[in-house]
This record gives C-alpha cells, structure tokens and sequence, in this order.
C-alpha cells in the first residue's frame, strides 16, 4: 500500500494499490481488472494541481512507466509522447528533434497529460492552452479498451478528453502539433499599475506573449513580454550570476524568508512588497522559447485562478484592489494576469471566448479562505470558469451555467464510465 501527497500539501492519500505499468497494453489490462473488481483507480501525474483532482481513493496508477518520446515527425511536427512525459523531459526531447511547443505555462514539473488534463495553459492572445496542441490521444476506458480520439476519429471523446479532468479514462498516449524550434526576445520590466491597466489590451495584442504580476499594496506591476526574434538573431541568455540572482536568490530564497516575516508581522507585508516592487529591475535576454516561458518555484503557496472574458479583466483587477485595501488583509504574493484564444474544447477555461486569467496567491503558511472567496465572489459576476486544477468551491450546478457543452461532457462520461471507476471526491463536487 501507498502514500500520496500533492505539491502544495492540499490533498493526500494514503493506504492506496499502486500500479505502474510499462506499456498502454498493461495499462489497460490493469485498468480492466481493477473495473472488474469495482475498485476505483485514478492516474497521478506530477500531483502539482491545488486541487482534489488526482487524488485516488483505491487505486493509484503511475505512469512514469510510460513516459517517452515515442515517435517524432520533425517534417510535420507532430510528435507522439507518452502520457507520463513530464514537461521538462519532453522540451530537452523536442529541442533535439528541432522542435518545440507553440505555448507553454510557467513551471514544467508536471506531466503532459496532468496538464492537458486540467487546462494547463500559457499566454498569448492568439494562443490557446497546452491542450490545443494535442491532436490525437489514446484513452484507455474503463473496460480495458484503448480508443485513439482525434478530430477525425471518435471527435466528441476527443472535444471531451483533451481538458477531462481525468474523469472519463487514462490517457496512455498523446501526439502533438509542434512547431519549429525558435528563439524568444524576453523583456521584463516594472511599470505603474495604471499604464498597463490603460494599455492592457495594446500589450496583449502588440506581443506574442504578454504577461504581469502586481503586488498588492502597491502601484506597481511586472510585465513580461515574449516576442519571437527576427532570422538571424542568436541567443543572449541570461548570465549566470543575474539569472541566480533574479531566479533563485529573489525568486526563491529571498522570497519565502519574506514569506516568512509575514507570517510573524503581517502589518509589514505593505511596506516589504513596496520594497520588493522598487527593487525589481528591467532586464532583457534571448533565449531558446522552453527555458524563457518556465521559471523554478519552490516557494509553497495556495493558487486560486478564474478565466474571464478578456473584456472584463481590467474590471476584475480594480474590483480585487478595492477588496484588497479596503478589506484589511496582507498578501505578500503578487497576482499574475495572462490572456488566450477561444477554443473549441469543450471543459477549456477558453471555450468559445477571447480570455484572461487571473491567478491568486497565497503564502501556505498564511490564511487565504477569507481572500479567495472573495475573488470568487468578484468573478462569479464575470461568468468566470475556474482553473480545474486550482483552489475554487463551485459545483456541478455553478458549472454547468458556465460551460455551454457541460451536458453534452457528462454525456460522454456517461457513455464511458458508467460505473464511475475514475470518480473521486472532486469529480463528485464538479461534475456531480
């Protein structure tokens, strides 16, 4: 019997069967044998989703068995991997095929299918999330059956089990639309709040891939834009000594002993992030696209994060400052903001509308439930969809008022796991 903990501390398990298999045939012999028994069993990624999502009850499957570049087409670009691929595996993979993906989040220690599984996504304003990258996968059925899904074949399981939240199956297999390696101009520089609220939409729309952090208590914000480079520029990475010191030392160390002081004397929170906000510096550098979009986190943290039409996002921040200085809380974690392109999946944070996200922190060692249920509040008035991967309370019933192909899901789910082998507490709370 084994123990499960996600990254964040959340959500655990423990006394569960753990499987591992090593092929999508055993897979699939182990995943019928276990449906037989009325067990039920949930694949495990990475366990970096806040949420109840992966936790399993009975059966755990873990799928570093299969976890692989299993074939790559550099003409096409298309790249067919193992469910089990954690990200930063699979860039170094497709960085020696010439390739890369077109967008990508902000950390890589998840799997590619925990992360396709939840809606994992990036920012671009004419890019979709990681899950728009898939073009076909193997989904393994509670009955041991393995059924490829693509646009062609069986397309609703496909418009259904790209974001899933692991509900209707394992998926065993994934094949992506990669792109051609390519080099991305980083620019990061702090800039007043009120500019980059003014000119939210010219800076999503004027760069590839926009971004930006505000500090709560303070007017001032981070702004990340990632532009591919023109042919023929070459890469000027970060040096050594700047990127230890920008990504480890004030990214990392410095920020949890901050964390830390908060805790013990959160009247000072307001004074550290205006400190924190003038200490950071502009800095530019090219870089290979994978090593520009992921950074390192080892500050433990609780996230809540909502999708809302990107028409209504600047609303959404000035609402959130209000609550914030009028509310008495401290928050030493910045709030992230970042926006993508409608999509057709059918449980996508994206589905259907233009989009922006925004992402809450807190410090776990902080209380935050006063905080998020706020947020939640505010964004309720905005149709927001939560991130399923991050903190939220929303039910099947809240859902179901957000997602236009919510029955039409279940439908298929219905379909396919009639006995509710892959259910968990989670899936019970969001899908019913």
């Amino acid at each position: 019997m084994s123990t499960w903990r996600n990254w964040a501390g959340t959500e655990s398990a423990t006394g569960v069967e753990l499987l591992r298999p090593t092929s999508s045939d055993e897979l699939a012999a182990m995943v019928k044998a276990a449906a037989e028994q009325g067990k039920r069993l949930k694949a495990v990624g990475a366990g970096h989703s806040f949420t109840g999502c992966s936790v399993p009850e009975q059966v755990m499957i873990r799928m570093d068995g299969l976890s692989s570049i299993i074939h790559a087409d550099k003409e096409s670009g298309r790249v067919t991997v193992g469910a089990g691929t954690g990200l930063r595996k699979l860039n170094a993979g497709l960085a020696a095929f010439d390739l890369a993906m077109a967008n990508l989040g902000d950390i890589d220690k998840q799997t590619i299918s925990g992360a396709i599984s939840t809606g994992t996504h990036g920012t671009g304003a004419r890019l979709g999330g990681l899950a728009t990258q898939v073009v076909a996968l193997d989904l393994v059925t509670a009955d041991g059956s393995i059924l490829h899904c693509s646009a062609e074949e069986n397309p609703d399981i496909f418009a259904a089990a790209r974001v899933s939240v692991g509900a209707l199956g394992v998926i065993s297999a994934l094949t992506l639309q990669c792109v051609p390696a390519y080099l991305l101009r980083a620019q990061e520089m702090p800039l007043p709040l009120g500019d980059v609220l003014n000119g939210f939409d010219e800076l999503a729309d004027g760069n590839d891939h926009f971004e930006f952090y505000w500090f709560p208590h303070t007017d001032i914000a981070l702004t990340k834009r990632n532009n591919r480079v023109a042919a023929g520029v070459g890469a000027s990475p970060v040096s050594r000594i700047r990127g230890w010191v920008d990504d480890e030392l004030l990214s990392n160390k410095v920020f949890e002993l901050t964390n830390r002081l908060a805790v013990r004397r959160p009247g000072l929170v307001p004074r550290i992030n205006q400190l924190a906000s003038r200490a950071l510096s502009a800095r530019e550098y090219v870089d290979a696209s994978y090593k520009v979009f992921c950074s390192e986190r080892n500050v433990v943290f609780r996230e809540s994060e909502y999708a809302v039409p990107r028409e209504h996002v600047v609303d959404v921040i000035r609402r959130l400052r209000d609550w914030i200085d009028t509310s008495g809380s401290r928050i030493p974690f910045p709030i992230e903001v970042r926006v993508a392109a409608p999509d057709d999946i059918w449980l996508s944070t994206a589905y259907g509308r233009d989009t922006a996200y925004i992402a809450i922190h807190q410090y776990h060692r902080l209380p935050h439930d006063p905080y998020f249920r706020a947020f939640e509040r505010i964004v309720a008035d905005y149709n927001g969809r939560p991130h399923w991967g991050k903190l939220h309370t929303l039910t099947a019933a809240d859902l179901r008022t957000r997602y236009p192909r919510f029955d039409d899901y279940l439908a298929v789910r219905d379909r396919l796991d009639p006995q509710r082998t892959f259910e968990n507490p989670y899936t019970r709370q969001v899908f019913g």
